[in-house]
């Protein structure tokens, strides 16, 4: 079985090109792919599908083997491939669990397997402000915290007690943690699923990003994360006191690490 291993901004997936519908793997397979120590090593794994509605379809599972909602840098990362194999041009729409999603390949660095990608992300219109945090979801579930100091947070262990709180029961969310300075943003983010700290995360850096601007007002401003820095751009209007974001895209580099077989 040929798989590609990329990752963006740290963020690590095993993508396959599954358009002739001959894989199948069970949950314990997938589990055993993404193991660091017995296997390929990822945050999840993608297939390429054949789509009758967009380009492709990306099918997304988690590293625990379990199907997953969106994930934004594994959406830059398929657009990436899908572009390398030659399946899309520069620009493309393909089909994921959200619904339909646009990117964009805006550079090339084909020495360092490297390509800029920027992806499109769905509407965020409901927005839960809290005492202390938001809630809300950019294709996947995200609570927000802002921090005085992040990197001083064990991210695993309190991100994990709100992953599984009772509030966010039983589906439980992912957990950031984000610390603003005055032209940037510093995120870290607990990834359910996962069930640990990523370097990076696109839905959670896309989720941060907004719930900055709605905290300061300001929208120009990098999104730092352990694993590199994104760009987050975004379209506010404000409709009988709520708050609409439309025309998102989550910009970021995505870099294939190497390819191989794999075998069961």
């Amino acid at each position: 079985m040929h798989f590609y291993k990329f990752h963006g901004n740290g963020n690590d997936f095993i993508v396959l090109d599954n358009r002739n519908g001959k894989v199948e793997l069970s949950n314990d397979q997938i589990q055993t792919m993404c193991n660091r120590r017995f296997g390929v090593g990822a945050d999840g794994l993608m297939f390429i599908n054949n789509s009758k509605v967009s380009d492709f379809e990306m099918k997304y599972y988690n590293s625990d083997g379990n199907i997953s909602s969106m994930c934004g840098n594994g959406g830059r990362c398929i657009a990436a491939l899908a572009f390398h194999l030659g399946i899309v041009g520069k620009e493309m729409e393909f089909l994921a669990f959200d619904g339909l999603h646009k990117a964009k390949i805006t550079s090339i660095n084909t020495n360092n397997s490297e390509w800029g990608v920027n992806l499109e992300l769905m509407d965020v219109n409901n927005i839960d402000k809290n005492e202390g945090y938001y809630f809300l979801d950019t294709g996947s579930p995200h609570y927000v915290e802002f921090v005085d100091k992040v990197a001083e947070i064990n991210v695993d262990t309190e991100g994990s007690k709100t992953r599984y709180s009772e509030k966010f029961a039983p589906e439980g969310t992912n957990v950031n943690f984000v610390e603003r300075g005055e032209d940037r943003i510093f995120v870290r983010t607990y990834e359910r699923g996962v069930e640990q700290e990523t370097l990076s995360c696109g839905t959670g850096v896309t989720a941060s990003a907004i719930a900055s601007f709605l905290e300061s007002g300001k929208s120009d401003v990098v999104v730092h994360t352990t694993g590199g820095d994104f760009n987050v751009r975004f379209d506010h209007h404000r409709t009988e006191l709520k708050d609409n974001f439309t025309n998102i895209w989550l910009q970021g580099p995505a870099i294939m690490v190497f390819e191989g077989e794999y075998n069961f």
